[in-house]
């Protein structure tokens, strides 16, 4: 059985794309980057460590697959988590304007003898954006619960100039490396 240890409508959505069924599992892990941390090893440990916290509320099911991702924004050696409030939505969207960063997108998947990752990382340039354009948007409420304060498959895909990478890995789940994994685990044909 397949679990997803994530409460994230896109990831559901994205998973689900795939035409498994799956079972959703609620898991509480920090998303608190170690002093040093190199922004791509926090994104995949953070997504392991949602596997893993999956993995344990499920050890009585020896069948189980738990699927665990992480997606942050990542501006030199800066990440950006989702935003705490409005003023710091702003924050952000105004340090990705006119500017290219990376989207680091990993997952994991763990069972009771083997686990397996795959990281994906895509480049975004978002377009200059004035004082307006970042009030409006964040007015709309969009930016919330999102790495780097936007949702690419949302009102701000307007506003990104360039992808180079995953669209689904932006999102927050890359189809390709999911499905390649859950092919490794015999769950996808």
């Amino acid at each position: 059985m397949l679990y997803l240890a994530s409460q994230s409508p896109r990831r559901r959505d994205l998973l689900a794309q795939l035409g498994l069924a799956f079972g959703l599992l609620d898991v509480d892990v920090p998303e608190q980057r170690l002093p040093g941390e190199p922004p791509d090893d926090y994104v995949r440990r953070v997504a392991r460590e949602k596997a893993g916290a999956g993995l344990l509320a499920v050890v009585a099911n020896k069948d189980a697959v738990v699927l665990g991702a992480d997606t942050e924004v990542v501006l030199g050696d800066q990440v950006f988590g989702k935003p705490a409030d409005a003023d710091d939505a702003a924050r952000m969207l105004r340090m990705l304007s006119g500017r290219t960063h990376r989207v680091v997108s990993s997952v994991w998947l763990v069972s009771a003898g083997r686990e397996a990752n795959a990281t994906c990382v895509s480049e975004v340039r978002v377009e200059p954006l004035d004082e307006a354009m970042i009030a409006a948007y964040v007015a709309t409420g969009d930016c919330f619960g999102k790495a780097g304060a936007y949702a690419i498959q949302g009102r701000f895909g307007a506003h990104v100039a360039h992808l180079a990478g995953s669209y689904t890995g932006v999102m927050g789940l890359p189809l390709h490396e999911t499905a390649r994994l859950l092919r490794g685990f015999g769950l996808l044909h």
